[in-house]
This record gives C-alpha cells, structure tokens and sequence, in this order.
C-alpha cells in the first residue's frame, strides 16, 4: 500500500510539473503620437480578434529579428501603422494568454515605445480588429491587465515630461 501511495504521489509531481510552464514571452508596442496643440499623449488600441477585448499589438518573437523589430512588425501586421521604435522597452506587463483548446499560459509582454508617423490603409490583418487613437487615461480605462494600465499612465507622465524639457524657441545660443 506504501508503495503504491509513492508511485501515485509521484505521478502527481510529474503532472503537475508538466502544467506547469515557464513564462512565455511576448513583444508589444506602445503606439503613440502627441498632439501638439494640446500636448496630449494618445496611443492606440486595437481589439483581439477572439475576444474584442482591448490590447496594444502584440506577438511572439520572430526568427533573425531583435524584440523592438518585432513589436514593429507587430505594429503593421495587426494595426496597420509604422514609425520610430525605440530599442529600450518601457516596461512589461503580464497576462493569461488563451490557447487552442482552452490552455491558459502565463506571458510577460516587454512593451516598446513606437512613435507612429504613417498609418497604412492596406494591412495584412484589417478588418479582423477595431482600433482607436485614445488619451492613455482612456487607454488605462478600457484595457483589462493592471500591468497594461500602470504601464500607460507612467508612459504618459514620461513623455509630458521631456516635451516639458524642450524649449520652446529652440536650444540656447552657446
């Protein structure tokens, strides 16, 4: 009987330990652009395609591409907008992505900044998401990870900060 409890309570660690998975990794981009009147900061969001939920765009690492390159890439493919991204992400977040078959898996998301200056009317995924340009308060309202909205709100006070930080005739004469 003792040894059949071992065997069973083995088998048990075993299982759980092949459900239980590393963190998987994502790239994400924070898309933005500052009105200049304002200055506002709005980023946009896009919905999943199978929830409708909102997110920023976001996917798996890409073979022979850096992390930024890929939230880029991202970017384009699910909501149609190029720019400058940076090459230092801001932060991540985490959250449970839903697989095939009900899997749920843990994913840490580093997010990169991406400054969009072309919104492209041709995407290969158009049509399949909403997008909206929205304040990063609004932003922080509609998206569900608490990551995601701490991430938004300290992304703003950053970049209110360094358009602060510029002078507004230019660089003093030397």
């Amino acid at each position: 009987m003792k040894k059949t409890l071992n065997i069973l309570n083995r088998i048990a660690s075993d299982v759980h330990l092949m459900f239980r998975r590393p963190v998987r990794e994502q790239y994400g981009a924070l898309c933005y652009r500052v009105k200049k009147k304002s200055p506002t900061v709005e980023v946009l969001l896009i919905t999943s395609r199978d929830t409708g939920r909102w997110i920023i765009p976001k996917g798996w690492p890409m073979d022979g591409k850096t992390a930024a390159a890929a939230a880029a890439r991202e970017a384009w493919e699910e909501a149609g907008v190029k720019g400058a991204i940076s090459d230092e992400p801001v932060g991540s977040y985490h959250y449970l992505k839903g697989l095939a078959g009900g899997m749920k898996v843990d994913c840490r998301v580093r997010v990169f900044p991406l400054v969009v200056d072309d919104v492209c009317k041709n995407f290969p995924e158009k049509g399949e998401r909403r997008a909206e340009w929205v304040d990063c308060a609004e932003a922080a309202n509609r998206v569900q990870e608490p990551g995601l909205k701490t991430l938004l709100l300290a992304f703003e006070r950053k970049i209110l900060s360094e358009i602060a930080a510029i002078p507004k005739n230019g660089p003093p004469d030397a």
